[in-house]
């Protein structure tokens, strides 16, 4: 049975090119080499994607942080790449941070670790409270 999401045809892209990725390199290397790889095997695969996009953070109207994120892949998905043993909640919160600050709705969580994992949030924009 086909699933059917929120871009689930982007997603399935993207997941394809996160094992290419990790099938080639496999585990133990920093972040940003499988941050470059990302960008080249996304572009190769059609889509675009741009690298450390910045994402700022408001409180009552007042900007109280700055982060970037990873890769923002066709302005719609947002992906948060690890190089950890393990995926854990602070990870995935990191991401759902990334999502409320932003008018994305879906992210990504991609890690390189000992076994490759991912993990998708999704959090639309009817739940959010962008005031800026």
């Amino acid at each position: 049975m086909e699933e059917n999401y929120l871009y689930s045809d982007l997603t399935k892209i993207i997941l394809r090119a996160f094992y290419n990725v990790y099938n080639s390199l496999g585990y133990g290397f920093l972040e940003k080499v499988y941050e470059n790889s990302m960008m080249i095997e996304l572009k190769k695969l059609g889509l675009s994607c741009f690298a450390q996009t910045p994402i700022e953070v408001f409180y009552a109207s007042f900007k109280v942080g700055n982060y970037f994120a990873d890769i923002i892949v066709e302005d719609k998905i947002i992906l948060e790449l690890k190089a950890a043993e393990t995926i854990c909640e602070d990870h995935e919160l990191q991401l759902i941070n990334y999502l409320k600050s932003t008018d994305k709705e879906v992210g990504l969580l991609l890690n390189f670790g000992k076994k490759p994992e991912h993990k998708r949030k999704v959090l639309t924009n009817d739940y959010k409270c962008h005031k800026k």
